[in-house]
C-alpha cells in the first residue's frame, strides 16, 4: 500500500510542476489544431478526387 501512496505523491509533485496554459492561450493552441486537421482533410479529400479523375480518364 505505501507503494501506492507514494507513486500519488509522486504524480502530485510533478502535476504541480506542470506550466499549463491560460484559458486564451488554450484557445489559440486548439484553434490552430483543428485549422491544420480541417486544412489537411481538404486537402488530402482533394487530392484524393483529383487521383480518382485522373485514374477514370485513363480507364
Amino acid at each position: 500500500m505505501a507503494k501506492k501512496e507514494s507513486f500519488f505523491q509522486g504524480v502530485k509533485s510533478e502535476m504541480e510542476k506542470t506550466s499549463w496554459p491560460t484559458g486564451p492561450e488554450l484557445v489559440k493552441y486548439t484553434s490552430i489544431v483543428v485549422f491544420t486537421v480541417v486544412f489537411f482533410l481538404l486537402f488530402f479529400y482533394g487530392l484524393d478526387i483529383g487521383i480518382g479523375q485522373i485514374i477514370e480518364m485513363i480507364k
